[in-house]
């Protein structure tokens, strides 16, 4: 008997490093388990500014020396991602906040919940926004990504 995959959306402010990086390193994680069929998995930011547009080229050319493939597009998170997705997880306190706005009631506030409370292996609270930064912040993204990824799976029992 199959079963409904868990759904994931990864958030961040502008969904073109941080949070379509986390999706990236999840889907090849899921990939190598041979369990892509148990979680899907998107990314969304909670602005609208870069709606459309590739990964920054500089998280992409990081992932890719990684082995992982950014192909997602730039989109917002809308107030009905809170229905579809079961966990949501923001890489800041902004984000966080700005997500907590779409459910001013209160229904989804449990899927909602910061990336960092699965990253075991760093001491941040939050995921550096690499963006302003020097190249090195976009591996020390993706290694607290990958690191975080693996703690969620082991939750999930993947």
């Amino acid at each position: 008997m199959s079963r409904e995959p868990v759904k994931i959306l990864f958030v961040c402010m502008g969904n073109i490093c941080r949070s379509p990086a986390a999706e990236a390193v999840m889907q090849s994680k899921l990939r190598t388990m041979g369990s892509e069929h148990l979680i899907a998995c998107d990314s969304a930011g909670t602005i609208d500014f870069h709606t459309g547009q590739p990964s920054d080229m500089r998280m992409r050319q990081a992932a890719t020396k990684r082995g992982y493939d950014m192909t997602s597009r730039a989109r917002q998170i809308t107030s009905s991602d809170l229905k579809h997705f079961d966990h949501i997880l923001t890489m800041d306190d902004a984000n966080y906040s700005e997500v907590m706005k779409l459910d001013p009631q209160g229904p989804f506030n449990q899927k909602i919940r910061p990336f960092c409370n699965y990253v075991s292996a760093f001491e941040e609270s939050e995921v550096p926004d690499p963006y302003y930064g020097g190249l090195a912040g976009f591996d020390h993204v993706l290694n607290m990504l990958e690191d975080g990824c693996d703690q969620l799976l082991k939750e999930l029992n993947v």
